[in-house]
């Protein structure tokens, strides 16, 4: 991968701008399909956790494909209604058939941001992952782990997107040198059909879909869109053979319907 495709971390390790997020997707067949193309058309990074009940598929896709497994990121999410992330984290491994993860998030802050993360800082420390993170923490929660961890969160994983912008969480995850990273970076669909974003799409001759990705790897955010379509899959990875000019860039910050929160997300399901 060539240096504007990746992000550095704070650890010295690196992960790709583009992944293929898996949330939803069945275990077994579809997952394994979307997983293996995607590795075909060039994705480098597979997101998924211990709650989508999906990590045999990847496995399975990532085992399929025929890339070596030390050329691919993978990331799996410790499931917090569970006690141990290092238990949990052994049996992703298994499931996944790989002896290590890239990347091991605190998929949601359930009991306070600071109950899992001595058993996550354990995880690493036992090179069961390279880089340890957090997902869906708020300013406040990451302050509260920078504070009194020993291994600093890398990455918070949160709903983020034109109309998502959250400024103010990321400025306050930049002080801590944390990497913001999105899901949901289409809105689940719902953004696509926004005025502005179709406008920049015709003018650009792309995609809405390829357009708020792009906005995103241009702000530094790593993304993980979800498909179970091979074209879409496709669609989706061409995301660095062009760049959105400064003004078009400008219209989409403008699209932020948070008020530049350092709020994660605007509800919370724990």
């Amino acid at each position: 991968m060539t240096d504007d495709q990746v992000r550095a971390l704070s650890d010295g390790n690196s992960i790709p701008l583009l992944g293929l997020g898996v949330w939803q997707v069945p275990d077994g067949t579809q997952t394994v399909n979307a997983v293996r193309w995607a590795l075909e058309l060039g994705y480098r990074h597979i997101d998924t956790a211990q709650a989508y009940g999906n990590e045999k598929g990847v496995g399975r896709g990532l085992h399929d494909s025929g890339v070596p497994r030390e050329e691919v990121f993978i990331t799996t999410k410790f499931f917090p209604n569970r006690t141990d992330p290092v238990a949990e984290l052994e049996g992703s491994l298994k499931r996944l058939g790989v002896d290590q993860v890239d990347l091991y998030l605190v998929h949601w802050p359930k009991g306070g941001a600071l109950r899992a993360w001595p058993g996550m800082e354990r995880a690493k420390e036992r090179g069961l992952t390279r880089s340890i993170g957090v997902s869906n923490y708020s300013a406040a929660q990451l302050d509260e782990v920078m504070g009194s961890g020993t291994v600093p969160p890398v990455i918070d994983q949160v709903q983020f997107s034109a109309m998502e912008h959250r400024h103010g969480l990321v400025d306050a995850a930049r002080k801590h040198g944390v990497v913001i990273e999105s899901y949901s970076s289409l809105g689940t669909g719902k953004h696509l059909s926004d005025p502005t974003v179709v406008a920049i799409a015709k003018r650009a001759g792309r995609t809405p879909a390829q357009v708020l990705l792009r906005w995103c790897v241009q702000h530094g955010i790593p993304v993980i869109p979800k498909s179970t379509h091979r074209e879409r899959i496709a669609e989706n990875a061409d995301l660095f053979s062009f760049t959105l000019p400064d003004e078009d860039m400008a219209a989409l910050n403008a699209l932020d319907q948070t008020g530049g929160t350092h709020e994660a997300n605007e509800s919370t399901w724990w």
